[in-house]
């Protein structure tokens, strides 16, 4: 953790599969609104989604989120959990990530960011600049 991001690693189950895999959450206040959640491929791959970090703090608590992504909080074999959907064009994967570890995560984000403050974190002229010179190329 840096003075203005946090990363964590966790073991996650993927759906069905025996042996964990690894995944990596990350918060940055340069894009406060959004967490990355990345999962490692059997090659080393990192396949990244953005997710509101509203819809990671709210699942923690209950069901959140619409559309491409679904977390809910759920109780499996005795273990506390937030199950993860993931739709896209390409499939559909659903993971299941340890409760307490994704509170830890989260904490961290809201001592970097406190809810209700992210937008006080963007500098909306960058942003602009950015789109303006992606648009340029």
């Amino acid at each position: 953790m840096t003075s203005d991001s946090v990363q964590q690693d966790m073991f996650t189950v993927l759906h069905g599969q025996p042996a964990p895999v690894v995944t990596r959450w990350s918060y940055s206040v340069n894009d406060p609104f959004a967490v990355s959640l990345a999962v490692r491929t059997r090659h080393d791959r990192w396949v990244e989604w953005l997710v509101a970090r509203d819809l990671v703090v709210e699942s923690l608590a209950g069901p959140s989120g619409e559309g491409d992504v679904r977390m809910s909080p759920q109780v499996v074999q005795g273990y506390d959990i937030v199950q993860i959907e993931i739709h896209s064009h390409d499939g559909h994967a659903v993971l299941e990530v340890d409760r307490d570890l994704l509170r830890h995560f989260v904490e961290a984000s809201i001592d970097l960011v406190a809810p209700g403050d992210e937008a006080d974190r963007m500098d909306l002229d960058v942003e602009i600049a950015k789109i303006t010179q992606s648009c340029a190329e």
